[in-house]
């Protein structure tokens, strides 16, 4: 039976001590929000993740969820009683604006109790998420009438939301979408077409679901430009607020999925189903992207999670399997072999994944606290700088960390053996709900592409050029500090190799744009090297800081040190390879014909 404890201790050392949230009390929702609060809040979210979530995990994944014959979904069994715990404590508005029956606490905060909710439970968690995703657009882009009648129960969790966007003919080139919206003459339109993948598209936990559509209005442009984006309720919704008649949309298959069993996600059937336009006729892109971002964000820390909790267990596995003896004499000579803890090469694997993970959670924090100043700050030019760093780090976030949770997950697995593969050890579940998050809310080759061909000119290469400047910066502030100037060393190094393989883009990816994408999986990677040994560089000197003070927490903070150590000396240096995948180009990629592979 896999286990999972919530890593509580290390969220509040990156939450006070490395991105110091008391600095921020003049944004809204942080004044009260000091160290003892903070400990309240994520020791009361631990006991949920881990004594409610957690143990429908194995059970949810074997269950999986089942379509009944009237088209309607039975999820894994807890999974309702779960869900109502989750909402009832608050979790689900832990974030939202209090006008609408929120709490209005940082998205900061959010983000750490989320990553407990998807560490226990990924599949479960997913219910609430995407209804975080969908209130984010209402938020937005819904007219106030629609705001009233729709956020109140979707905050509360009376209602779940869902977003409805691929297509079996398209996925992540949604200009192809053939979902068709008709004006029904009274303000309304009626949908119809097909949605495939969607994620708790139909289940009974909740008394409605308001699912998010695309589509495109009779007439309107080809292409990306005629995409308008709808409100499309399960059951139709009164003046009085009671949902009344059921719509026409109903869930026509479960996908029969390599993992997240416990989730139902759907084939969604629309036959002309009431719908009502959120935002404006063909400005249904822009409202996609509050979802879509807000999602990325969401299954950055996924990866996050899954790797997280791939590698507690791993780790418990290791300190009791007794295997082979130490290369450097036994270690437990009373026993017939030494536990496999013991190995250097257990070891790699171990403190990989912890390196990734610790500095993974610090960036997640750290992009999340971006959004809260983005949001909520009183300050314009704080806001824009924000709101340029938040759309730089979200495909990295996403690509980076979900990436390696993917590959965290498969190194638990290994670490446990054959036992590994053995599915009541649940490392097998690891490895299969982490692959979708690859996947899922845009590819991380597309993640790539986003960064590189958008993100990185944006503004004119603003928000690069101000992430270069910070880095650089606490480089430069540090760098006679003798605690630290190992960590800026190889930082300034990593940066090196960052900025040349960005002007390498600048010069050699505007007249051969191959090169571009040749080149960029390796970019988002060494730019997530980089960003990961930035967060450990800041973890240590606050680390250092507290011990300075005389902090208590001295074997939490020693190893600290030794993991970023670890991190600099065996993870770091991967910048220089990368680079030099990026400046050999896009010549032997594209260099077969089609017909040859």
């Amino acid at each position: 039976m896999p286990v999972y404890k919530a890593p509580v201790t290390d969220t509040l050392f990156v939450l006070n001590d490395v991105l110091k949230l008391s600095n921020y009390s003049n944004l809204a929702g942080f004044a009260d929000l000091g160290e003892d609060l903070l400990e309240a809040i994520t020791g009361e979210a631990a006991k949920l993740a881990e004594e409610v979530f957690h143990p429908l995990n194995l059970s949810g994944d074997r269950e999986g969820c089942k379509r009944n014959d009237d088209a309607t979904v039975t999820v894994p069994k807890g999974f309702k009683q779960a869900y109502d715990a989750y909402c009832q404590g608050g979790w689900l508005g832990l974030a939202m604006p209090e006008e609408f029956g929120g709490q209005g606490l940082p998205y900061t905060l959010h983000s750490a109790v989320g990553e407990y909710m998807s560490s226990a439970n990924i599949s479960l968690t997913m219910y609430p998420g995407l209804t975080q995703g969908a209130i984010a657009a209402i938020v937005v882009h819904g007219s106030e009438e629609q705001k009233a009648k729709y956020l109140p129960k979707m905050v509360e969790g009376t209602w779940s939301g869902t977003m409805n966007l691929t297509e079996p003919h398209c996925g992540t080139d949604l200009g192809l979408l053939r979902t068709k919206a008709v004006p029904a003459g009274d303000g309304s339109y009626k949908i119809s077409g097909q949605k495939i993948f969607i994620s708790a598209g139909e289940h009974s936990m909740t008394d409605n679901i308001i699912h998010l559509v695309l589509a495109r209005i009779e007439g309107a442009p080809a292409g990306t430009k005629g995409i308008s984006l709808f409100i499309v309720p399960k059951f139709l919704v009164g003046d009085d607020g009671v949902p009344g008649a059921r719509n026409g949309v109903s869930c026509g298959a479960i996908e029969h999925k390599m993992g997240i069993h416990g989730n139902s996600t759907c084939v969604m059937n629309y036959d002309d189903a009431t719908g009502y336009l959120l935002g404006g006729e063909n400005k249904g892109l822009a409202a996609m992207f509050v979802m879509m971002n807000e999602a990325r964000l969401g299954v950055g820390l996924q990866g996050l999670s899954l790797g997280e909790a791939a590698y507690q267990n791993a780790a418990a596995y290791a300190r009791d399997r007794l295997q082979g003896r130490s290369l450097s004499g036994p270690k437990a000579p009373d026993k017939a072999a030494d536990p496999i803890i013991v190995h250097p090469d257990v070891r790699r694997a171990l403190m990989t994944m912890r390196a990734f993970t610790e500095a993974g959670r610090a960036f997640t924090l750290w992009t999340a606290l971006k959004s809260d100043i983005a949001h909520r700050s009183p300050d314009a030019a704080e806001r824009e700088a924000a709101e340029d760093l938040l759309g730089l780090a979200t495909p990295i976030l996403k690509g980076v960390l979900t990436d390696k949770g993917f590959d965290h997950a498969v190194a638990a697995q290994q670490v446990f053996g054959g036992h590994g593969y053995i599915e009541e050890h649940g490392m097998s579940q690891y490895v299969r709900d982490a692959r979708i998050t690859m996947i899922y809310e845009g590819a991380n080759g597309i993640q790539a592409l986003d960064l590189v061909g958008r993100k990185l000119a944006a503004n004119g290469g603003r928000a690069v050029m101000a992430m270069f400047k910070e880095i650089g910066d606490f480089c430069e502030e540090n760098r006679e500090d003798e605690k630290l100037s190992f960590y800026t060393k190889g930082l300034k190094k990593g940066l090196n190799d960052l900025q040349a393989s960005t002007m390498w883009f600048m010069q050699n990816a505007m007249v051969k744009p191959d090169n571009a994408g040749a080149g960029s999986t390796d970019y988002m990677h060494l730019f997530g090297l980089v960003v990961l040994g930035y967060m450990w560089a800041k973890s240590v000197k606050a680390a250092e800081e507290r011990l300075a003070a005389g902090d208590s927490r001295t074997e939490f903070l020693e190893a600290k040190r030794v993991t970023a150590r670890f991190y600099f000396e065996r993870i770091l240096p991967e910048t220089t390879l990368r680079k030099a995948r990026i400046e050999a180009g896009a010549d032997t990629v594209m260099a077969l014909a089609a017909d040859a592979f």
